[in-house]
């Protein structure tokens, strides 16, 4: 009996020191969970919601991009802008030149009518001799370069004076003659007033679709800066990312018939 409780005694001191410290972490443990019972309580929704939120480094990344995507979106809208007051000059460049080859039309079209009035009346006799033909020729010829190099004729139909072809006699008189050249001039002005129209035409299409386009990346650059001034205070102000653009140096002082004026920016 002294024998087991020799063996046994020396232990009981490094048992009841194993006690005490598994008790002193107990109470710990019951200490902090009372004082502080949300510390280590489970809560699944918030440990799923925390994993959902992106992290800082998420967070930066996507500020990020979309500081760049607004910058290129705004530099793309003031390129956008550029090419629209561009295509706009175009247009009323255009629409000046069919307003003068209206104007030229309609003075060739009084001239024509003016003469048809003249040729209808009696006209003076004149010797039919080969120096008649020959003064009647040279009249035609220099009445026609003169015409010509007022762009007034074409190079065809300066061709068609020289070769006596598609209407063209020498040996009319002096005042049929120059009937014959103003409807020639009147057809030329009327083909160019024409194409004028289908030029202009053209590009008030094209400054329409231009104006369309810059307004829409505009107005999405407009969008991508609020976002991030949304998101993120410390972002630049809009004024300082869109700059307005620079005001037309032109003015629409000529109106086409028919065509809708296309907006400056």
């Amino acid at each position: 009996m002294q024998t087991v409780l020799s063996a046994v005694l020396p232990d009981v001191p490094r048992a009841a020191a194993i006690w005490l410290g598994l008790l002193g972490v107990v109470v710990v443990a019951v200490s902090v969970l009372l004082l502080r019972p949300g510390r280590l309580r489970l809560d699944p929704a918030a440990r799923i919601r925390d994993a959902a939120m992106p992290s800082q480094v998420e967070e930066a990344q996507e500020e990020r991009e979309q500081s760049r995507y607004a910058q290129e979106v705004a530099v793309a809208a003031e390129r956008a802008t550029t090419t629209a007051q561009r295509r706009r000059a175009e247009w009323l460049a255009a629409q000046e030149e069919a307003e003068a080859a209206w104007q030229a039309r309609e003075a060739a079209e009084a001239g024509v009518r003016r003469l048809s009035g003249a040729a209808a009346m009696p006209l003076p006799y004149t010797a039919q001799t080969p120096a008649e033909y020959a003064d009647r020729e040279r009249y035609l010829h220099r009445a026609a370069l003169t015409a010509y190099w007022r762009q007034d004729l074409s190079v065809e139909q300066l061709s068609d004076v020289f070769a006596h072809r598609d209407g063209w006699d020498p040996r009319l008189h002096p005042v049929e003659q120059e009937l014959v050249l103003q409807r020639a001039i009147r057809d030329n002005l009327v083909a160019r007033h024409v194409a004028a129209q289908e030029r202009e035409q053209a590009a008030w299409r094209a400054a329409e679709l231009a104006v369309a386009a810059a307004r829409s990346l505009r107005e999405e650059a407009h969008a991508a800066t609020e976002r991030r001034v949304a998101e993120s205070p410390s972002v630049l102000p809009l004024s300082e990312v869109i700059r307005p653009p620079a005001e037309p140096t032109r003015e629409n002082v000529v109106v086409a018939r028919g065509r809708a004026a296309v907006p400056a920016f």
